[in-house]
């Protein structure tokens, strides 16, 4: 994996969990909002719409530089639209990217896996 992949799949991981934690946020706000006088939905919905954002175009630029199959690409955008699913694509990410470093380290000491 060169720098350059290994930077957008780490800028990915990095907003998938605020992104979870906003969309998580946002539902609270919107219950909030139906049973008090509490309404913070415009406020935290345009946070979560940034960063949504800002998930969708890490998205697609790590799915050019890794070379994901659509069904990859897939799981990650459908995990980006799940209130929780941020967090499960920051860990898979970080697997990925941790199983790269071990090859990368293997391949560079001689071992054959």
């Amino acid at each position: 994996m060169d720098i350059k992949t290994a930077s957008a799949l780490r800028r990915l991981r990095l907003v998938s969990a605020p992104e979870a934690v906003s969309f998580l946020l946002l539902l609270v706000c919107s219950i909030l909002k139906r049973t008090t006088d509490f309404n913070a939905v415009p406020a935290m919905g345009m946070i979560h719409g940034v960063l949504f954002l800002l998930y969708v175009v890490l998205w697609a630029l790590a799915w050019y530089r890794a070379k994901w199959t659509i069904g990859r690409a897939a799981l990650y955008a459908v995990l980006s639209v799940l209130p929780t699913g941020g967090f499960f694509a920051e860990r898979m990410l970080r697997r990925e990217a941790e199983s790269e470093i071990i090859a990368a380290r293997a391949r560079q000491e001689g071992v054959v896996a």
